[in-house]
This record gives structure tokens, sequence and C-alpha cells, in this order.
């Protein structure tokens, strides 16, 4: 059944109601006509709860607006939802991702995570390549999709919106990874679910590495504003040492914006719950409104955390990845790069849940805090204890 406008609605109900579901809910496909958006396909969600969603089509598929009863829950950039024909990710010493970046979510990857980074290339087996330079959080947000369909889909009394597209990361010479992406919502739903299948489709050893950009904006951010998580252990702080302190705002409670704020990165060691998955929620109590995303402990162990609290870039991100923060060469050296053979391929599942109302954001948060009570101190001594990560390929030992 759907639950919707206050009761249960079965197929025939609804169909009673109405000449054609989209007059409350469906997926659309439509084009963007004007400025640096102009050219792109992006696929309209609407669950008929007042959750509606955007994908981009043509930027790997990425989340680009999520709003809940008009209210926005997604972070946009100045820099618009630039078409991949103006973008140039090679540009400004690997840093032209920024004049890209925005929306509430930006895949990062698909063979490269985090600063710009200049790393072996043997593993293809082309002379003339040796080395190979990584761009800023990699290259696949700036490919657009093929899409292999999307709609509505009835599953007896169920209806499932949905959509799937492959993006292709390739380059003679150098790697062919495919993203085989999936994202679903129930209408009547407040979740959104991703799913997503990293294959290596060519020959070579190729290295993998991927993390989840998930860009939170006003109101949902706004000062007062809290970080909930199943915290262990706080590993590292970007801003470390004399300036740990300096801003006044730590992990936990989120402040207002600062004309002259400076980006601030944490790492944090989360523990899973009984059946593996990780949530991780940003809450706001004043507006009774919250965001959860939900990931699994074994695809993806490591997760950072974003705050751009800076006037004009109001930003917080949630961010779950394969590798630490550490980088691509520290992830070789530890033995922890996740190397894909022919064929070889990792599976990750998503889910984005909409918290309405105080009574949700206290179930969710006592869920969280049961399975481990985060640090009380805004701002924990990081331990710098990186633990071991296990998912490394069997092929890690590469030939060349």
């Amino acid at each position: 059944m759907v639950h919707l406008y206050g009761r249960e609605n079965s197929r025939l109900d609804l169909s009673r109601r109405t000449g054609s579901l989209s007059q409350f809910g469906g997926v659309r496909l439509v084009t963007l006509c004007d400025g640096v958006e102009r050219g792109q396909r992006m696929l309209e969600f609407r669950t008929g709860t007042g959750l509606r969603f955007t994908v981009m089509v043509d930027r790997a598929m990425d989340l680009a607006e999520v709003e809940h009863k008009g209210r926005a829950i997604g972070w946009h950039s100045p820099t618009g939802f630039r078409n991949p024909a103006l973008h140039d990710a090679e540009g400004e010493g690997g840093l032209g991702w920024a004049r890209s970046f925005s929306g509430f979510l930006v895949t990062c990857g698909l063979d490269h995570t985090l600063g710009p980074e200049t790393v072996d290339a043997s593993n293809y087996g082309y002379p003339h390549r040796r080395t190979i330079t990584h761009v800023l959080h990699g290259r696949v947000t700036g490919v657009p999709a093929r899409l292999r369909g999307y709609g509505e889909s009835w599953q007896g009394e169920r209806c499932i919106l949905w959509a799937e597209a492959d993006v292709v990361q390739a380059a003679v010479f150098g790697e062919h990874l495919v993203l085989r992406r999936r994202i679903e919502a129930d209408l009547g739903g407040d979740t959104i679910r991703l799913t997503d299948r990293v294959e290596n489709a060519g020959f070579r050893p190729t290295p993998h590495m991927i993390f989840y950009h998930v860009n939170l904006g006003y109101p949902v951010l706004d000062e007062g504003a809290r970080f909930v998580a199943p915290v262990e252990d706080v590993v590292w702080a970007a801003h470390g040492g004399a300036g740990y302190r300096a801003q006044g705002v730590g992990y936990r409670r989120m402040g207002g914006p600062v004309d002259e704020f400076s980006e601030q990165v944490w790492q944090h060691e989360m523990r899973a719950d009984a059946a593996g998955r990780v949530p991780v929620a940003i809450v706001n109590d004043r507006l009774a409104l919250g965001l959860q995303v939900v990931t699994r402990k074994a695809e993806l162990p490591c997760h950072f955390q974003w705050q751009y609290l800076q006037s004009g870039n109001y930003a917080m991100a949630i961010e779950p990845s394969t590798h630490h923060v550490l980088g691509d060469q520290a992830a070789r050296d530890r033995g922890e790069m996740i190397w894909l053979g022919p064929g070889e391929g990792c599976d990750y599942a998503l889910s984005f849940e909409v918290l309405d109302g105080a009574a949700a954001i206290a179930q969710a948060e006592a869920e969280i805090r049961a399975i481990a009570p985060q640090p009380e101190d805004d701002f924990p001594e990081p331990s710098g204890n990186f633990r071991p990560l296990t998912r490394a390929q069997k092929t890690k030992e590469i030939t060349t």
C-alpha cells in the first residue's frame, strides 16, 4: 500500500482518483536550457510526500536538488550545475573540479579521491605512461551517463520510482571503469536509495577508490544544527595544531556563516550496528528537520566530515569513503588500495532519509546512540589511529 495524504492507498485507489500518476508523483526527464547548465539532461523525482529531488544525468547521475515540503536540504554553490563540456578537470593544477562543485551528492573517484597527486601507472603496461597525475577527487563527476531506463514500477501494491544508468570512465593506456548506478524512491516515501557497482571493464589491474560527498545546506544546516553519528574515535583533523579551536566550531554543533571561515575536515571512526550499517545524521531541532545517511561499514569503512561555513558557500558534508584521508599513495604504501582485476567489481549501497518532525529525529538519534555514544567534547583530541583496511582485492599484487 502507498501511504499518501493521511491514508493507505492501493493501486486501484490511486488510479480511480487521477488520470495520471504524474499529478502527484513520478519521474520525468527534462533538459536544462540556460546559462552554464544549458543542454544537460535532468531527472526529476517526486514521491508525493513533499520529497522532491533531481538527478543530473550528464554529471554521473549525481543528485542536484533535494528538498522536502519546500525546505531545501541539498547545498548549491555559486558555480551552478555546469555542463561537462565547460568542465576542465585538469585545469588550475588539478583544482578545476572546484569550478563545477555543487549539489547534494557529488561522487568522487573512480580510481582516485582527495587531493591532486601523481602516482605510478606501470600497471597499465604502457612504457610512455609511467605515472598518472590525478585531479582533486577524481574525474567521474564530469562524465555524462548513458541512461538504461527510468520511470515508475508497481510491485504488487508498492510503487517504486527508479532510474538506472552507466557511467564510463576510460582512457587509452589507462583505466576502463564502469559505474552502474540505480536510484530508487518509494511513492509515499521519504527515503532515496542508491546502489552502485564499479567494475573494471578493461584487461589490466586497475586501482579503485570512491567516496560520496553528501552536501547539506541551509536551512537544514544552520546555527545550532547538530551532527549525530556513532563516532568511536576522532582520528584526524585537517585544522589540527594551533588552529584546532581557533574558529570556535567543533565537530558536533554547527555555527552560522562566517565571512573568513576556512574549511575544516575531520575523519571519524564509526561503529556499525549489528547488521553492519552506519547511520549518520545532521539535524535541525528548530525546524524539526534532518537528513540521515546510512552506509555499510564493510563497503565504506571510512567517514569524513567537511565543514565550510564560509558566507556564500555555507555547507557541511557527510563523506563515507573506501579509504583514509591519507590519500592515493598512502593507500598503495599501506597495502590498502583496491585493485580490480578484469571483470572484478565493488558494490555500494546508500540511503538518504529525510527526518521530518521531532519524533523522527528522536528515533534516529536514539538508534545512533545505541550503537555508540559520540564524544561529548566538540574538540576531541584526534588519535591518529588509522585502522588497517582489509577490502583490497586479491589482485593487489599487480603485474606490468
